[in-house]
């Protein structure tokens, strides 16, 4: 397994992993998205992501990622998503994609890295509590879907 920066032609074995990390999230129809829109999107600069390559070069995980500005503590690296496939977990690789996106944000200069967790999700909680992690479950999320 290897872990190098995303390129254009990840991006549909990517939507494959974000669609299967939908079903995970139990929101299978949730993804509107598409990997043309993802293509542009990634060309425009609006996201960044690394991926993790099996021996056939299949990517097999990928952590998404963009910049984000806090009022209280600047530049932060903002981890959209984070997902391994269930075949290939509990092999490092998610520990390998999550210290990638460590040595990004500090090479970039970021204060700090965020993210999301579900509640339910005691796994990846334990994860993240593991590297060091703060989980809060002080602040609630606010959306308005535009489409």
């Amino acid at each position: 397994m290897r872990i190098i920066q995303g390129k254009s032609i990840h991006i549909p074995q990517v939507h494959n992993l974000i669609l299967a990390l939908a079903v995970f999230e139990r929101e299978p129809k949730a993804v509107i998205n598409t990997p043309l829109q993802m293509e542009q999107d990634y060309e425009n600069g609006l996201f960044d992501f690394i991926v993790s390559l099996n021996e056939e070069e299949n990517v097999i995980g990928f952590a998404l990622y963009y910049w984000r500005y806090s009022t209280w503590k600047g530049k932060s690296f903002y981890l959209e998503d984070f997902f391994v496939q269930k075949d290939y977990r509990s092999k490092g690789i998610g520990k390998e994609l999550f210290e990638e996106c460590l040595r990004i944000a500090k090479l970039e200069s970021c204060s700090q890295i965020n993210w999301q967790v579900l509640e339910w999700n005691k796994r990846a909680i334990s994860f993240y509590e593991n590297i060091g992690a703060e989980i809060s479950t002080e602040w609630y999320n606010g959306t308005i879907p535009l489409t």
